[in-house]
């Protein structure tokens, strides 16, 4: 271990902003702890369900603000979008193939998950499972696919939105909602915002690539406009409380993208960029920056297979010892909030079987003396900005 963070440390170019790379493996690490914590599933009657605790427990509302880290990503994204496309005109590479080099390293490991899924339902259903518990087990493995087909479409459209201002998708959010809400315009029209409320970050990072953002006022106001104005929706204006979605609601601030979640969204890119002179001191330390470079080289395996890692520590636990308190009982009460923390530890452990089992997808087969072309925390940054 002492070798290989002593090879990342070597390989690590000097004037790398390791920030950002950790900015990015935190985004990945709230969407990950996010669903282990708000996602339940439930054996009833021969049949598997899926629950929330925000569903029986709306005051723990709180703890979808701490992991919703989806414009995090994509700020990050949208600075790295912009850096490797403007790098790549620079050298004279060709758009397609800067965006093929790119949707390759993010798809390959969908690929590969949609095989094994496709498989496991075959089996499951010729072993007699039933179509409810196909649907809820399919909805979850599928339901994260949605933020990469957003971030794969942002991506492709990098030339053309990387100097457009942030506050033209703001303001398309705003009158999106007002047509909803206000005007009781079709709810299809809220499908809008699935593209302007996520490209309001990643213009932002746009932004910040181009040179803006710099000093902390900009990350004070951001953090604090944002967060004043989430607020104010959440406690005037109708809003839910809770930035994820809560199985039964008549709204979610998540499902399409509402003015409130963009809002927070606003307020969490200030704190990460408020965040970026403590990182870069912290990660100065060769096994942190190790840590973070080892973290984004296994990114997308992570986020891709995490639902499937809590389904398969579900299952087995059934199987083995039958209903178990803050795995397989309803999330409505003290009990299983504080029971589920111990199954984390466990979560965790089945992620890191997904990821030996699946990481060549994303980062291509190993062969003699990969480590260090693994361990690169340039290539490896490089491609997941993707």
């Amino acid at each position: 271990m002492r070798d290989l963070v002593r090879t990342i440390e070597a390989a690590t170019p000097p004037g790398r902003d390791r920030a950002v790379d950790a900015l990015r493996a935190l985004a990945i690490l709230g969407v990950v702890m996010g669903h282990w914590l708000v996602t339940a599933l439930i054996a009833d009657s021969g049949t598997v369900r899926a629950a929330s605790p925000l569903q029986y427990m709306p005051r723990l509302a709180p703890v979808s603000w701490a992991f919703q880290t989806l414009a995090v990503f994509f700020l990050v994204g949208g600075r790295m979008g912009a850096q490797g496309y403007a790098s790549a005109r620079a050298r004279g590479v060709p758009y397609r193939q800067w965006l093929g080099a790119r949707l390759a390293r993010l798809f390959r490991p969908v690929a590969a998950l949609l095989a094994v899924w496709a498989v496991a339902a075959g089996v499951m259903a010729a072993a007699g499972v039933g179509h409810a518990t196909l649907h809820t087990l399919g909805k979850l493995v599928l339901s994260p696919l949605w933020f990469l087909l957003v971030f794969a479409a942002l991506t492709a459209a990098t030339p053309l939105v990387a100097k457009v201002h942030p506050l033209w998708p703001l303001v398309v959010v705003l009158h999106v909602d007002l047509l909803r809400f206000g005007a009781e315009a079709p709810a299809a029209v809220g499908w809008i915002n699935v593209a302007a409320g996520w490209l309001v970050p990643y213009c932002l990072g746009a932004a910040w690539a181009r040179g803006g953002l710099r000093g902390r006022t900009a990350g004070w106001v951001l953090l604090g406009g944002g967060a004043a104005t989430t607020l104010l929706l959440v406690l005037f204006a109708g809003y839910p409380a809770s930035m994820v979605g809560v199985p039964g609601a008549a709204v979610s601030n998540l499902d399409p993208p509402t003015l409130a979640v963009v809002t927070f969204g606003l307020a969490q890119c200030g704190a990460a960029l408020l965040l970026l002179g403590p990182l870069r001191r912290l990660l100065v330390r060769p096994a942190l920056w190790a840590a973070v470079a080892l973290a984004n080289l296994s990114a997308m395996t992570l986020f891709l297979w995490h639902q499937t890692a809590m389904m398969a520590v579900t299952a087995t636990g059934l199987w083995a010892a039958g209903p178990l308190p803050g795995l397989h009982t309803v999330p409505d009460g003290a009990a299983w909030v504080l029971a589920r923390p111990a199954w984390l530890p466990v979560f965790a452990l089945a992620l890191l079987v997904c990821r030996s089992a699946f990481r060549t997808y994303e980062q291509g087969r190993p062969g003699r003396s990969r480590v260090v072309r693994e361990a690169r925390p340039d290539r490896t940054v490089e491609a997941h900005s993707a």
